[in-house]
């Protein structure tokens, strides 16, 4: 290889290894074991119903494995060892909505306004290392005010507003989940 040129190729892999190491399937990988995500029957979860009924060639059902990971993380890293927390997610209504009024392409997108917050409901069970139950409930995460939040305004990441939702609930700790 010429010399001049592999002081580049060198450093154009040590900038590609940790940009991969965000993708969805190696963060899989890595996930937690203290934590479990499961859906609950995601076809009828009001997200799919409203992207089915309203833009069906927006059907994205990736979402689903992003937050997944996202909430296997985030709440991994919160758990005393050797505890496990299962959650169980029943509906998720994403931020937004297609509005099938509007014209042209403008029908496909998907309209965030004050009036289409996030919803998130999930059933959860916090075990001890022993495995009894230390902590048992149904959440329904809301926020109404999540225009409001400028954490939330920026950024590209299509499910901030989701992923907002969730750390406000792991937030509190497992003393309070």
């Amino acid at each position: 290889m010429n010399r001049r040129i592999a002081p580049f190729v060198l450093l154009a892999a040590l900038f590609a290894v940790p940009a991969l190491a965000g993708t969805p399937a190696t963060a899989a990988a890595t996930a937690p074991t203290n934590v479990t995500v499961t859906y609950d029957h995601p076809e009828q979860f009001t997200e799919t119903r409203k992207v089915r009924s309203l833009a069906p060639q927006l059907a994205d059902r990736d979402y689903l494995k992003v937050l997944k990971v996202y909430m296997e993380n985030r709440a991994g890293k919160m758990l005393p060892p050797g505890d496990h927390l299962d959650i169980v997610v029943t509906d998720i209504d994403r931020a937004g909505n297609f509005e099938p009024w509007r014209r042209g392409t403008l029908r496909e997108v998907r309209i965030i306004k004050d009036i289409y917050p996030p919803r998130i409901d999930l059933h959860f069970r916090l075990l001890h290392a022993d495995g009894k139950t230390i902590r048992e409930g149904t959440r329904k995460l809301r926020d109404p005010g999540f225009m409001a939040d400028s954490s939330n305004t920026s950024g590209s990441d299509n499910l901030r507003y989701e992923k907002a939702l969730i750390d406000r609930w792991l937030r509190k700790g497992p003393d309070q989940l």
